[in-house]
């Protein structure tokens, strides 16, 4: 990611406030979801990419991993990280993805939660993430649904009388590439890639695919954001579990 758009005071005021709301996405559908596929942590080293305020790297230190190193790329969202999420074995740096060959250790787990979208080269990410896991080491990841990610002039509903979402329209599909939406009246980049570009990428980097997850809203969800029956047309996001070959 060549622009720090988190590092955009503007930007990042608005983007809090959607984290600090108890019903945000992530806390709803992405965080469930992808904490069902957290293998046993106990006495592992895990990498974060990604890592936000670290939220995730505490939790794991809670599941019982032995170190925790998080990566993110915000100056702002480190200084969240450090300042609320701090401990003896995580580790937190101020580093782009594209340059995670420069870490000197080797892990159980890489872990990446709704950040990979912003990669450029998204072959060198998974080829360097091979390189940091261990014999067995897994890959778990969330990014944004390639149906989402898809059109170049963003998301567009056909809706019926009443304003309600009948069906999210599709298009440029297998046009991979960079995508340009505005997000808090702000430009922010992100890259789409095919779901056959994602899977072969880790196919080729002798991955083996062990889960695939579209998340969707539970009833609990569902009773505090009644907006989320969106994702059963669209789903925001997809979750890959991966392992490397033997």
């Amino acid at each position: 990611m060549d622009k720090n758009i988190y590092d955009n005071e503007m930007f990042f005021k608005e983007y809090s406030k959607i984290r600090e709301n108890e019903y945000n996405y992530n806390n709803l559908i992405e965080k469930p979801a992808i904490s069902k596929l957290l293998p046993n942590l106990d006495g592992k080293i895990v990498l974060d990419l990604g890592c936000g305020n670290g939220d995730n790297c505490i939790e794991f230190i809670n599941r019982g991993a032995e170190k925790v190193i998080g990566i993110d790329i915000s100056s702002n969202m480190l200084d969240i990280a450090i300042n609320k999420n701090s401990h003896e074995n995580i580790q937190y740096i101020k580093m782009d993805m594209d340059q995670i060959c420069e870490i000197n250790e080797k892990f159980d787990m890489v872990y990446s939660s709704l950040a990979i979208h912003y990669v450029k080269n998204y072959d060198l990410l998974i080829s360097n993430i091979r390189k940091l896991l261990k014999t067995d080491g897994i890959l778990l990841f969330s990014q944004e649904h390639p149906y989402t990610t898809a059109p170049k002039k963003g998301c567009a509903w056909t809706k019926d009388e009443s304003g309600n979402k009948l069906y999210a329209h599709l298009s440029d599909y297998m046009y991979s590439g960079k995508r340009e939406v505005m997000w808090f009246k702000t430009k922010v980049e992100k890259y789409h890639r095919p779901m056959s570009e994602i899977i072969n990428t880790l196919i080729r980097e002798k991955f083996n695919v062990k889960e695939i997850i579209e998340p969707i809203p539970d009833e609990y969800a569902l009773s505090k954001r009644s907006d989320m029956v969106d994702e059963f047309h669209r789903p925001t996001s997809i979750i890959i579990k991966a392992q490397i070959s033997k």
